[in-house]
């Protein structure tokens, strides 16, 4: 299937509900807890897919076929190669701050941080992978987990197999960032032994 037949089929998914009435005017953030408290009673249905960003809700793109594929056997590779001291998991609620969180395709960390202690500075290695919010992840949201100390971040394009890869975080964004392609090995010194190649996806994508 063609990246243009992928967009194609993207762009039939359905849209997540969004406002801008209160564009330009100031509005109530919301805590984790508060918004944990609202799936808790059912006020937000549990499956929504969103990350609160400095207490404002931010609906999250629907994934692609595309977007699934990648994801999967990045997901392959990280099991097979992660050594035993490390732990993965996909698509978690990755808590920053009392006001923020968001949801990366997979987070990296110690086993013996475990979840519970999983955050900014913590996190040996975040993962996005983007099909439709390409340039959101690639800046804005690259300088939020820059802004909380996130070690590493791969924003992995899954229409061309490309990467970008960030490092040395700071307030103010990440000093060291480049690209990847698909036939060049992705690796990186946090986390021994991983290796993937986006080019090795089986059937290609």
């Amino acid at each position: 299937m063609s990246a243009l037949d992928d967009r194609h089929d993207e762009a039939k998914l359905p849209q997540p509900r969004t406002t801008q009435a209160a564009e330009g005017l100031r509005r109530r953030p919301f805590t984790v807890a508060e918004i944990r408290a609202f799936v808790e009673a059912g006020l937000i249905d549990e499956d929504e897919r969103f990350e609160l960003i400095g207490g404002e809700i931010v609906p999250m793109s629907p994934k692609g076929l595309r977007h699934e594929r990648v994801k999967s056997f990045v997901n392959e590779q990280l099991v097979r190669s992660l050594p035993g001291h490390l732990a993965t998991t996909p698509e978690t609620t990755f808590t920053l701050s009392d006001d923020t969180f968001l949801e990366p395709d997979f987070v990296v960390y110690e086993r013996t941080v475990g979840l519970q202690g999983l955050n900014g500075g913590t996190c040996l290695l975040a993962i996005e992978i983007s099909d439709t919010s390409l340039g959101w992840d690639r800046g804005r949201k690259a300088g939020i987990y820059a802004s909380f100390g996130v070690a590493e971040l791969w924003v992995v394009d899954a229409m061309r197999l490309e990467t970008r890869v960030h490092r040395q975080p700071s307030p103010t964004g990440y000093r060291e960032v480049f690209d990847v392609t698909a036939a060049t090995a992705l690796d990186t010194a946090r986390v021994p032994g991983l290796a993937l190649r986006l080019a090795d996806i089986d059937p290609p994508v």
